[in-house]
């Protein structure tokens, strides 16, 4: 087995780089930035649903010290 000469190597690389090229997916635009009240919400940590049956330790009533 013989070894590749640097012009067959570079000759390998070129087809190479030119198939990923040719068949890479068409690059996708940004997302939409989100409209300002989703982005507030998300940064006060509102949820959509206030009766989600979860509970804050900080000011559920039923878990306060006797």
């Amino acid at each position: 087995m013989s070894t590749a000469t640097p012009e067959e190597a570079a000759a390998i690389v070129a087809a190479i780089e030119r198939f990923m090229r040719a068949t890479a997916p068409p690059a996708s635009s940004a997302p939409a930035p989100p409209d300002a009240w989703h982005a507030t919400a998300i940064l006060e940590g509102v949820s959509r649903d206030p009766w989600t049956g979860t509970h804050d330790p900080w000011t559920d009533a039923s878990l306060s010290l006797p």
